[in-house]
């Protein structure tokens, strides 16, 4: 299991802040994400930026180990 956090936009398009799912790498999270959440999830998680445990994430087929905290964060605006 992972735990995923969810902010801003991302958070009002899963309609929580956090959930513990399975998930064997990054790219198949967002996949099982978007078909839990649907497209509006969907959506936010294609422009987001990622970080597992505090890092960056690009790789989406990266291996998740259990455990990990994933963080969502959709694009952000304002200064």
């Amino acid at each position: 299991m992972v735990t995923v956090r969810y902010f801003a936009g991302a958070r009002a398009a899963a309609g929580t802040a956090s959930e513990q799912v399975r998930a064997g790498s990054l790219g198949e999270l967002l996949t099982g994400l978007t078909d839990r959440h649907g497209d509006p999830l969907g959506r936010v998680l294609g422009v987001a930026s990622f970080l597992v445990d505090g890092v960056a994430a690009h790789d989406h087929g990266a291996a998740l180990r259990a455990g990990c905290t994933v963080d969502v964060l959709p694009p952000f605006a304002g200064g």
